[in-house]
């Protein structure tokens, strides 16, 4: 198949883009992606980090003053894990998709027990003490969510005041609860987690807009590069070697005296003329030597 010099630049040129278009997709790609997981990081451990704050608060500054309310009402704003819950309720109405959850494997209060997928995690952290966090993405009907977990351990002998049997726990929390659940919690064993769960789909969607936008506009400057480049092909080679071959046809056909080889400029083809514009010379100057 015969194809003109054009058509062999332009294949060139397509297939070295088509090739760099890919790998700078999918490079791109990668690196966006990247970047919205970290994103979500940041927002869930900016979470996490707020809700672990109020606990130690009210852990430390709340339920002192509250220790001797509890043997006449049970009061659950002195609950450092109710508290961090409570104080970040207004966020998860407002962002649908962050939530926070106090995860035990055996709670007090029935709202905060595990499910199956908490579960497990609790469960590695359990098995895992060297472990200070989990981090993993899980399908959820608002889409990809990604989650930090914490283990929550009993290092502290003043929980076991209402935690360690029903026999020793205050009447009050008896009052509240019932002596079925949240007691027998060991100490220095993982007993639950903090949760923090934190949608991906706005920074996934805004990372697909970046590629779409940057793979547009590569495209739109190799289109204007390859109409530039073609541009300049044919104004100084493709017409510049096509008027040297109308000459050399006229030269092969004896029409020496009117073939004209040009050869402005100085560059390979200008010289290239200036060879063929000598060898015209020589041509003729043979020629006449050699009439009869």
């Amino acid at each position: 198949m015969n194809l003109s010099l054009t058509a062999k630049f332009n294949l060139a040129f397509l297939a070295v883009f088509g090739a760099g278009y890919v790998v700078t997709g999918i490079l791109v790609d990668r690196a966006l992606q990247n970047s919205a997981a970290q994103t979500t990081i940041g927002d869930a451990s900016l979470m996490i980090e707020a809700a672990t704050a109020v606990h130690n608060y009210t852990a430390e500054q709340v339920t002192p003053l509250l220790s001797t309310q509890i043997r006449y009402a049970f009061v659950p704003q002195s609950i450092p894990a109710y508290s961090a819950i409570e104080s970040l309720l207004p966020l998860e109405k407002k962002l649908p998709g962050f939530s926070y959850k106090h995860a035990m494997l055996n709670p007090t209060n029935p709202r905060d027990r595990a499910t199956d997928w908490e579960n497990d995690v609790i469960r590695r952290l359990h098995d895992h003490p060297e472990l200070h966090e989990v981090t993993g993405e899980r399908a959820t009907p608002l889409g990809l969510s990604l989650y930090i977990a914490r283990p929550t351990r009993i290092d502290s002998g003043a929980c076991l005041q209402c935690h360690s049997t029903p026999s020793e726990a205050p009447r009050t929390v008896l009052d509240k609860y019932g002596p079925a659940n949240g007691f027998g919690w060991p100490l220095h064993e993982t007993i639950g987690a903090q949760f923090v769960s934190v949608p991906m789909s706005l920074p996934l969607e805004q990372a697909r807009s970046v590629w779409r936008t940057v793979m547009i506009s590569f495209a739109a400057v190799f289109a204007c590069a390859l109409i530039a480049l073609n541009v300049l092909v044919n104004f100084m080679v493709t017409r510049r070697l096509a008027a040297l071959s109308r000459a050399a046809d006229r030269a092969s056909l004896s029409d020496v005296d009117v073939a004209t080889f040009p050869s402005s400029g100085g560059d390979e083809i200008a010289s290239l003329a200036h060879s063929f514009g000598r060898m015209r010379a020589r041509l003729i100057e043979a020629m006449t030597t050699h009439k009869p």
